[in-house]
């Protein structure tokens, strides 16, 4: 079996961040007498390919460099492997083990786990090799058949648009989220969506639906009321119809928490949901920052489907 870390760098995270951080990373990751491999992305898919290549190989140990959509793209990559093709040396996929040195525009993940920016802090984390098994999300889009998966957070309407615009301030950073949120008060249309989940549906425009594994996404956004990343279930957090006036007087709630406890806003746990469109409203679902398509699609919650290596 290979015990080598294979080490995955996305140079483009954190507004080129990485790049720049890398010269030290390797020499840390040298100096704490690791042994490995790394390969740069070039391409926004890279690392799916990567991960898998590398699994093939018998690799099981892999260090994140770069932010949430790095690591959403490692995740996919584990989760989406041809099990047939993988080598003997790899019984099955809970062997794997997923570190990260946190270099993002958001950086939400880590926050749950108080994983810290630091690199040199980080890859002590690393080396300690302490591992939790974590709930992962699996989205199936319909009619398409396509799946992706989400270790963080994923929804439709208001956070999905928003995220449709990030890309336009990645050169802001941590205040992408923020400007983008800001400016798509003004154009965003609230779809009329059917959800269906524990025998229940709720039929309604909707400002977002959000589903939660953690606590944080958006570049520190709070929109999860009670979430367990390894209970197996769920933080749904859904709101519907409000006036353009009730949203900007609410910001300041989406990044302190206190959104989650207004009346407009309702909480619900569950392992399944079905998402369905009513009308015509191009509804954007993000998963993990990342936009991943729009329409109908349905959502299962895998129990502690992989092993992320985390603080004691």
């Amino acid at each position: 079996m290979n015990k080598k870390w294979f080490v995955i760098v996305n140079p483009t995270s954190g507004n080129g961040a990485s790049r720049k951080k890398w010269p030290l990373i390797f020499n840390e990751l040298k100096q704490q007498q690791f042994n490995f491999e790394f390969t740069i992305t070039t391409h926004k898919y890279h690392a799916e390919n990567l991960v898998q290549n590398a699994i093939n190989k018998g690799f099981k140990k892999f260090i994140c460099i770069g932010g949430d959509g790095t690591l959403h793209a490692i995740v996919n990559g584990i989760l989406s492997v041809n099990t047939e093709n993988i080598s003997t040396s790899l019984n099955n996929l809970s062997e794997i083990k997923i570190g990260i040195i946190p270099i993002g525009t958001g950086n939400d993940w880590v926050k749950t786990y108080t994983i810290s920016k630091n690199y040199k802090e980080a890859i002590k984390i690393i080396k300690a090799e302490h591992t939790k098994k974590q709930d992962i999300g699996k989205i199936t889009l319909i009619p398409k058949n396509k799946v992706f998966y989400f270790n963080n957070l994923a929804g439709i309407g208001f956070d999905g648009f928003v995220v449709n615009k990030v890309h336009k301030f990645k050169n802001l950073g941590s205040l992408a989220y923020l400007s983008g949120a800001l400016v798509s008060l003004f154009s965003y249309k609230k779809p009329l969506l059917e959800i269906t989940f524990n025998s229940k549906v709720l039929k309604s425009k909707t400002l977002l639906l959000f589903v939660g594994i953690c606590k944080y996404c958006a570049g520190g956004m709070q929109l999860t009321k009670n979430p367990n990343p390894t209970n197996g279930l769920f933080d749904i957090t859904f709101v519907k119809n409000i006036t353009l006036f009730q949203i900007i007087a609410n910001i300041p709630g989406l990044f302190n928490g206190k959104i989650i406890e207004h009346k407009i806003v309702k909480n619900y746990k569950s392992n399944h949901l079905k998402i369905k469109v009513l009308d015509n409203q191009e509804t954007f679902i993000q998963a993990d920052g990342e936009l991943i398509g729009s329409g109908d699609f349905i959502v299962n919650l895998l129990p502690k489907a992989l092993s992320f290596i985390v603080p004691k």
